[in-house]
C-alpha cells in the first residue's frame, strides 16, 4: 500500500493489532475500518478519499485499514461478500457500514450520523500569554458563572479546574450536575475517568510506601498497581503505565486483567498522543 498522507489518523490493522488498537481503542474514539485489497480497482477510488475525509475530522476518528489478502481470517470474521466494504466500530460494537466505492460527499455523510470533525482553533500573532494557575482559573470561572449563571459549559471549566487543584470532591459535584449535552463532551469523559482513578486511591499507601513493599516483594502487583495511579494522577503519566505494564507482563490475569483494564483507562485520560501509542503497541506485544 502507497504511503498516505495522513499517517497520523491511519493506520494498518492486523490480527496481531486488532482487539488493542480497533476494539479497544474504539471505546476512546470510534473507529473506521475500512476492508480492501491491492487488486481492487474500486478500493484504490475510495480509500484516498476515506483518508481525506478522515484527516479532515481531526482527531475525532481514526482510519484503520484491513488488506484482506494479508488478513484472510481477520477479514472473514466481518463476514464480507465484497470489497471495498468499510464499516464504523464505536464502544467494540460495529454500528454501521457500508459497500462500494462512495463519493467524497457520501463518505461525508455517512460519518455525520455518528461523529463530527474536531475544530481547529486559528492561529492568530498575539502577545504571550500570562500563565494562568488553576487557582486563578478557578477564582475567574466562579465569577464568570455569577455573572453568567446559565452559561452550563463553565461547570465544566470549573470542575477541570478544579481536579487540576486535587479537589477531587469539588470536580464530582460539578460533573453530576452537567447537562446531558455536555456530560458524554470528551472533557467530561476525560474527567470522569481521572476521578475513578483518584477513587481507587482512597485509604491507600503512599507512594514511598509502596515502592518499599515493591523493593521487598517485586511481586506485589497490588502495589505496583497503586503505584501506577498514583504516579499518573501526579503527572508522571510514562512512570504509571510502566508499572501497568510490569504487572501486565508478570500475570496478564491478575485481579481479573485489571493491568489490561488500567493501561486502557489510562489511554482514555492522556493527551500524549505519541505516549499512548508507545503503550498501545507494547501492551498489544504483550497480548498477543
Amino acid at each position: 500500500m502507497a504511503l498516505s498522507p495522513y499517517l497520523s489518523y491511519v493506520f494498518d490493522a492486523t490480527e496481531a493489532n486488532f482487539q488493542v488498537d480497533v476494539l479497544d481503542a474504539s471505546f476512546v474514539q470510534p473507529i473506521l475500518v475500512d476492508l480492501w485489497a491491492t487488486w481492487c480497482e474500486p478500493c484504490k477510488i475510495l480509500g484516498p478519499l476515506l483518508e481525506k475525509v478522515v484527516d479532515s475530522h481531526h482527531g475525532s476518528v481514526r482510519l484503520a485499514k484491513i488488506d484482506c489478502d494479508k488478513e484472510q481470517a481477520l477479514a472473514g470474521s466481518f463476514g464480507v461478500r465484497s470489497i471495498p466494504t468499510v464499516v464504523l466500530i464505536r464502544e467494540g460494537q460495529l454500528v454501521d457500514a457500508f459497500t462500494g466505492a462512495l463519493p467524497e460527499s457520501g463518505i461525508r455523510e455517512f460519518l455525520a450520523r455518528h461523529v463530527q470533525p474536531n475544530e481547529v482553533p486559528t492561529v492568530v500573532d498575539a502577545e504571550p500569554a500570562v500563565q494562568e494557575t488553576p487557582e486563578q482559573a478557578i477564582s475567574r470561572i466562579q465569577q464568570e458563572m455569577a455573572t453568567n449563571p446559565d452559561k452550563s459549559e463553565l461547570k465544566l471549566d470549573l470542575a477541570v479546574a478544579q481536579m487540576q487543584v486535587g479537589n477531587t470532591a469539588a470536580a464530582e459535584a460539578e460533573l453530576d450536575t452537567l447537562p446531558a449535552n455536555l456530560a458524554t463532551d470528551d472533557r467530561a469523559k476525560r474527567l470522569r475517568g481521572q476521578l475513578d482513578f483518584a477513587h481507587s486511591l482512597k485509604e491507600a499507601p503512599t507512594a514511598a510506601e509502596l515502592r518499599a513493599r515493591i523493593e521487598h516483594d517485586p511481586n506485589d502487583h497490588a502495589a505496583r498497581d497503586l503505584l501506577g495511579v498514583r504516579l499518573l494522577i501526579d503527572g508522571d503519566a510514562e512512570a504509571g503505565l510502566a508499572q501497568f505494564l510490569e504487572v501486565l507482563k508478570a500475570d496478564r490475569s491478575w485481579n481479573d486483567g485489571q493491568a489490561k483494564k488500567r493501561l486502557i483507562a489510562a489511554f482514555s485520560v492522556l493527551d500524549d498522543a505519541d505516549l499512548v501509542g508507545t503503550y498501545r503497541r507494547r501492551m498489544s506485544t504483550l497480548l498477543f
